[in-house]
């Protein structure tokens, strides 16, 4: 690279993220795929990983963000597939709104049930969350094996579909397949996207962008 580079010049951490998102604006000309909350949701995915194919691959369930949103006021718990996606969701937004966030990735009893059944961690994880947590939000951003668990425990009438299914596996193997299962069911409440690409830091942003929304109701801050 050669020239002069020019900085742009900020020092807070909400600065840095105001700064971000105006950019983003600025470079997604109008009319947008989406607007108003989902466009928050679609602009903090792309803010999370610099991405912007990403608009065109997320997809929203009509009921999804009304539904999130309402779990979200009425202090709901959240369970993710990894402890890289609970980190994610900082306590900062969280307990402003009385909402917990669980992973049960490392709980013995799911490493022993997975061994016993010769499962993944995540889709005895899964099983252990229906059971014992019922949570009204899942946030799946690594293990299709825990998303396909997850629609098949749904359609069987194991359990009822939650307020909000965030299902972004990433990877080669069944990633993009487990996407579709849960696209193919219009009862459940999803944001997803199509494809290969995810992550638990992807999935994660979608329920900080959600809180965002919920906190500023509340004329309250995440500190950022």
């Amino acid at each position: 690279m050669s020239g002069k580079i020019e900085l742009i010049k900020v020092a807070e951490p909400s600065e840095i993220e105001r700064k971000s998102f105006e950019i983003i604006d600025s470079e997604v000309v109008e009319p947008r795929k989406y607007d108003g909350i989902e466009w928050q949701i679609a602009r903090r995915m792309v803010h999370t990983t610099a991405d912007f194919e990403l608009i065109d691959l997320v997809r929203i369930h009509s009921d999804a963000v009304t539904s999130g949103l309402e779990a979200l006021r009425s202090g709901c718990t959240i369970v993710t597939d990894t402890e890289m996606a609970r980190c994610g969701i900082p306590m900062r937004r969280m307990n402003p709104l009385n909402c917990k966030v669980r992973c049960l990735m490392n709980d013995p009893e799911v490493i022993a049930s997975a061994k016993m059944n010769n499962t993944t961690r995540a889709h005895a994880a899964l099983d252990m969350t229906a059971n014992i947590l019922k949570p009204e939000i899942h946030v799946i951003g690594n293990a299709p094996t825990a998303l396909i668990r997850l629609v098949k425990l749904i359609e069987d009438g194991v359990i009822d579909p939650p307020a909000l299914v965030v299902g972004m596996p990433v990877g080669f193997v069944n990633a993009a397949e487990s996407k579709y299962l849960l696209m193919n069911h219009k009862d459940i409440p999803y944001i997803t996207i199509e494809g290969r690409k995810g992550g638990s830091a992807l999935a994660a942003c979608v329920i900080n962008a959600l809180a965002e929304v919920v906190l500023a109701e509340r004329g309250l801050s995440s500190a950022l």
